[in-house]
This record gives structure tokens, sequence and C-alpha cells, in this order.
């Protein structure tokens, strides 16, 4: 069987697993073992199975996902989540649709601890829902602004997609990291601005808030600092050199347990339940980070994104041609693939094209993430619309996901910005070593 054909049924066998629930790890490790068997031999297969596995968990780099995971677990724990909403809605309650825009601000700040996009969904929706459903918001209103709020988790640093990105293009962690701010800030303010829109059509939908007197906005601020504060440190410890993500992920983790402490918000239990989520989340990742590192040599050998890039060539297309097919398809992916599972499966194949057509890597990354974001809140999959769903489930899932349809419009707008002005992305990363 020819190499490129080979590649081509075994990208077939991987979605096949995973369309019957077989975990993108172990799908990814399946294929990439048995496909380097059939081609070079049971031994090279054992022998990319052993060193790439163990490559692929030692490096010193990947101890930002626990440590970025066990932030966001003891910050959930503590209840500082709650301050982070209540700073937001202090502020912009009073508006129309305020509590929408106070959920979604509250999503980026926790984004800024968490770097997942369902942890930021859970967290804040948990604490959000009940507060919009009895101020009488609309349903569509109330569970999208969450649903498209929780996605900006695997934008904002600590990003858990920019991570696996980084690791399996080999690039900077530290500069993706800072290529997700401005971008993750230009959709926190498209969401406020659609939701802005959406009140303004519908009243009903989003009513203005109670009125908070200066003195309680003034506290609430002041009891959200001290998170506030750690977000700043760590992430703005990274932009000014002061230290690397890994130094940054464990001076976090360490400030974070020692306010939850201080303020004797942690119980034993809590902490507990914190460190078992934290262990359980590392391994399903470290797990796919060695499926995808299993996965690549077979993809290398089958030279299947040479051919891919070389037919996309001979359409034509040009380089933003390539990127809008590139996009269109990750779009279409979204529809059934959860945005973990088509970050790992299509990065290895699709980036080596991108590289070829000129495209910056850290801006491309950017770009990969928040398509995958759409994924997110896409029918018929839409991971956090079902989380939503589990939070309020009165609502219908038709409910949501029409709730979730403005804000993937401004996600799109927000996209084309972002190819439009590369700068968006690339001027905090590109004056980090100015």
């Amino acid at each position: 069987m020819p190499e490129a054909a080979a590649g081509l049924l075994g990208i077939a066998a991987l979605f096949g697993l995973m369309l019957f629930r077989m975990p993108v790890a172990f799908a990814m490790l399946t294929v990439g073992f048995f496909g380097m068997w059939a081609l070079s031999g049971l031994k090279a297969a054992g022998a990319v199975l052993l060193t790439e596995g163990y490559a692929s968990v030692s490096g010193y780099a990947l101890i930002v996902v626990p440590m970025f995971i066990l932030l966001g677990n003891i910050a959930s724990a503590a209840g500082f989540s709650r301050g982070l909403y209540d700073a937001a809605f202090a502020w912009v309650g009073r508006f129309r649709g305020g509590l929408a825009s106070a959920s979604v601000l509250g999503c980026g700040l926790f984004s800024a601890v968490s770097g997942s996009s369902v942890a930021t969904a859970v967290t804040i929706g948990k604490v959000a829902l009940p507060e919009m459903q009895r101020l009488g918001y609309g349903p569509a209103l109330a569970t999208g602004a969450v649903a498209a709020g929780g996605t900006l988790g695997f934008l904002i640093p600590p990003s858990t997609g920019f991570v696996l990105y980084a690791i399996l293009t080999e690039q900077s962690i530290g500069r993706l990291f800072m290529a997700g701010v401005l971008p993750g800030l230009l959709l926190v303010g498209l969401f406020i601005l659609t939701i802005w829109i959406m009140a303004l059509m519908d009243p009903g939908a989003g009513p203005r808030g109670p009125k908070v007197p200066w003195s309680r906005k003034l506290g609430m601020t002041f009891r959200a600092l001290p998170l506030v504060a750690v977000i700043v440190l760590s992430i703005g410890g990274i932009y000014a050199g002061v230290f690397t993500p890994v130094e940054a992920s464990g001076i976090g983790a360490t400030l974070v347990l020692a306010l939850a402490l201080v303020s004797r918000r942690l119980t034993v239990g809590l902490f507990r339940m914190a460190l078992l989520d934290t262990v359980r989340t590392s391994a399903m990742l470290y797990m796919v980070v060695i499926g995808a590192n299993v996965l690549n040599p077979f993809l290398a050998v089958t030279h299947v994104p040479e051919t891919l890039g070389h037919a996309l060539t001979g359409l034509g297309l040009g380089p933003y041609g390539t990127l809008t097919a590139v996009i269109l398809a990750y779009v279409v992916l979204g529809m059934f693939l959860d945005g973990l599972s088509m970050l790992v499966v299509t990065i290895p194949i699709v980036f080596p094209i991108m590289m070829a057509n000129g495209f910056d890597p850290i801006w491309f990354g950017v770009v990969a993430v928040i398509v995958v974001e759409m994924g997110m809140i896409t029918p018929p999959v839409g991971l956090n619309v079902f989380v939503v769903k589990g939070i309020a489930p009165a609502v219908p899932m038709v409910t949501i996901f029409r709730g979730v349809l403005p804000f993937l419009l401004a996600m799109l707008i927000g996209l084309l910005l972002i190819v439009q002005f590369p700068g968006i992305a690339l001027m905090l990363p590109a004056s980090m070593f100015d």
C-alpha cells in the first residue's frame, strides 16, 4: 500500500475510533502504533511508543499544565470566582444586559487563572445563571453569554490550548500566552457589544440590574483585588521576562493557595477535591500529548501533510485562500469533535501547510485556537453548550444554541479582524524581546 494511502486510511481510522467513543488519546495511540507497525515493523513501532511516550511528558515546560490547573481549581474551590463576578456586576450590572456582561467579564477574569473553557463555564455559570434567572433574563441571552464567555478559557492565558499547540509545534509557550491577551480582550469587548445589541433589540431579555452604591462597588473590587493581583503578577511577570511560564505557574498556584488559607476559605475536603481534579485533568492532558507524539511519526512517514499541502497548492488558492479552506474545515470538524480533540488531531497536519504558505506560527496559533473556540459552541456537539445545559437543565438545548449564534458571529468578526490586522496577536509577543 502506498504510504500516502496508508496515512489517509490511518486518519479515517482515527476519526472512526473517536466516533465510536474511544478517547482521543487512545485513538491516536492506536493509529500511530499500528500504523508504524504496518509500515516499518513492530520494532520501529515499539521504539516510537517508548521514546516518544517518555520524551513527550518528561519535558520541563509541561509542568505548566498541572500547576495552572491547580491554580484554577483552588481558586474555584475557595470561591474566589464569586468575588470576580460580583466585582464585574457592581460596575456593569446597572446597564441593559449588565448581568450577562458581568458574566462575560467574570469568564474573562477567571480564564486568566483556569486555562480551561469547561471550568470557566461551570464556575461562572453556577454563580451567574441563577442571578440572571432571578432578574428575569431571557434564557437564550443568559445561557448564550455563559457558554460563549466560557470559551475564553481556551484563549486567554494560561490557556491549555496554547500549551498543547506549543508542544505540538515546538513554539514558545510564553510568546503564545502573550499572543492570546489582546485577542482575548477583543473577544470580551465584542461579546459585551453583542449583549448590548441583543438587549437593545429585546429589552425584556436583558433588564437592568439594581443600582450599586459607590461604597459597595469599591468594596467588591477590593475583595477581588488579591486574585486579580495574582493574575497580573503571573501574566505580567512572563511579559516582563521576570520569570518563565513554568515559574509563573508555580508562583501563581502558591499565591492562590496562600490566599485561600489566609482567608480560611479552603477546607481539607475542598483542597483534596482540588488536588484530585488536578490529577485527573493533568493525566488526561498528558495522555493526549503522548498520543499526539506517537501519531506524529506515523504521519511523517506517510507524508500526509506534504501531500495535502501540494494538493492545496495545486488548487491555486494562494496563502489566504488556503487559510480560508483550513478555517472552513475547522468549522465543519467543530460540529462533530470537541475542541481539544480537534486541535491535537489537526495541528500536525495543518501546521506544515500554514508554514509553507508563509504565515507566522504564533499568529496561526491564535487563529487556530479561536476557530477551535467556535467549535465549542457550534451545534450539534458544542461542548460548552452541554456544560451550560447541565447547569440550567430547564432550558431546552435549542434555546441555548439559539442564544450562542450571535456570539458565534462576534467571534467570526474577531477572527476576521485578527486576520486583517495580525498585530493584534503579534504586538505583545514581539515586544517581549525588544
